[in-house]
């Protein structure tokens, strides 16, 4: 394993975390994944109030295993008055069994009316509780557009940023970016499910990465990035550690070979989908009927050029489903009115990959893991 500063927070975090969203099957699992993971180097938890039981079981675990030295980072929605945030932090305390928390982070920063929340008694309760030494470093996660992401890193509030950032969803690089320019801590989220299930990647996807497994490929294009701390992994059980950890000691710039990689995966995505690629500008928005016409076309390009079906079903399911949590509507809600094709600069035929995409993904419709919030 090894360990980067995380900005100007000063912890030195190992490059994974374990995050705890889906180690929930009973108190035993949690810890033995806890004790996996310290095992071979973890040395940062993540966790939040709104994942069950997590808290519950984290502090359980950390007991049992004789309070080990790792850093504890957890998240909070913004809302509330400060009461209601120092009731919150009081309640993860005593459900983690620890007198301070290492980091705390605004759990879902995806909405202007959130980012409005910055101004509120709330977030100063946290500040306060920050100067008492309960809490450590503040920051936030955001799965909003990047204009809200850019807006909350400019704000100087946070000591770090939590952010979906992968080969095959680059949009918040210019967040990446900007949090690096301040000395931001950087936490990639998901970067193995959310950023395409590479742990059950499509035989063409194999077959374009090799000879690395397409996992091992995106976090090595992940970790080569020298301002990226941390990665997170989620596993159910123990045994789910071993395999996306094979590479925790690889952090070097990208080899010849895997750089070869990149190139290929690129000139195939150009070469298949030719005047059909989605550049992901988003010029196309706003769409009248909130359909978010970048995404929907981003699932496109990946089950087209990489057979990513199963992971475009996947996501796709989830419009009209989770709110802010993942914006837009299914892409059949199109009545090709036209107001988005003079705004493509690729000249995209929008109406028609929008119909095309919902009748090759639209599937079984899905939620979040989490509910509730």
């Amino acid at each position: 394993m090894r360990y980067r500063r995380f900005g100007r927070t000063g912890l030195n975090l190992s490059v994974f975390s374990l995050g705890t969203m889906r180690a929930l099957g009973s108190p035993e699992v949690m810890q033995a994944v806890i004790e996996g993971a310290i095992a071979h180097g973890i040395n940062h938890i993540e966790t939040a109030a709104a994942y069950g039981a997590s808290e519950t079981y984290i502090g359980r675990a950390l007991k049992a295993l004789g309070q080990p030295p790792v850093f504890i980072t957890t998240k909070l929605l913004p809302q509330g008055d400060g009461d209601h945030v120092q009731r919150q932090i009081a309640q993860s305390l005593e459900r983690l069994q620890v007198s301070r928390l290492d980091g705390v982070a605004l759990h879902g920063l995806n909405t202007p009316e959130h980012l409005a929340w910055l101004s509120t008694e709330g977030m100063a309760m946290l500040r306060q509780l920050q100067a008492q030494g309960l809490i450590g470093a503040l920051g936030f996660s955001s799965h909003g557009s990047l204009a809200v992401i850019l807006q909350a890193i400019a704000s100087n509030q946070f000591d770090f940023v939590n952010l979906h950032y992968t080969y095959f969803q680059q949009r918040n690089a210019p967040a990446i970016a900007a949090a690096a320019e301040r000395d931001m801590g950087i936490f990639i989220i998901s970067p193995a499910d959310k950023g395409g299930q590479l742990y059950q990647p499509s035989q063409r996807l194999q077959d374009l990465c090799a000879p690395f497994h397409p996992l091992h490929w995106s976090y090595r294009w992940l970790l080569s990035q020298p301002a990226i701390t941390t990665l997170s992994i989620g596993p159910a059980t123990v045994a789910e550690l071993a395999f996306p950890l094979a590479v925790a000691d690889q952090v070097a710039p990208l080899s010849a070979e895997e750089q070869a990689v990149g190139d290929r995966l690129q000139a195939v995505m150009q070469e298949t989908l030719g005047r059909d690629l989605c550049q992901q500008c988003y010029a196309c928005l706003p769409c009248p009927e909130e359909i978010h016409i970048p995404e929907v076309l981003r699932l496109h390009n990946l089950a087209v050029a990489y057979d990513m079906r199963e992971f475009g079903k996947y996501r796709y399911g989830m419009f009209g489903r989770a709110g802010h949590w993942f914006p837009g509507q299914p892409a059949n809600r199109c009545t090709e009115c036209g107001d988005c094709l003079p705004r493509c600069p690729s000249g995209l035929e929008i109406p028609r990959l929008l119909r095309e995409t919902h009748e090759q993904l639209h599937g079984t419709s899905r939620s979040r893991l989490w509910q509730n919030i």
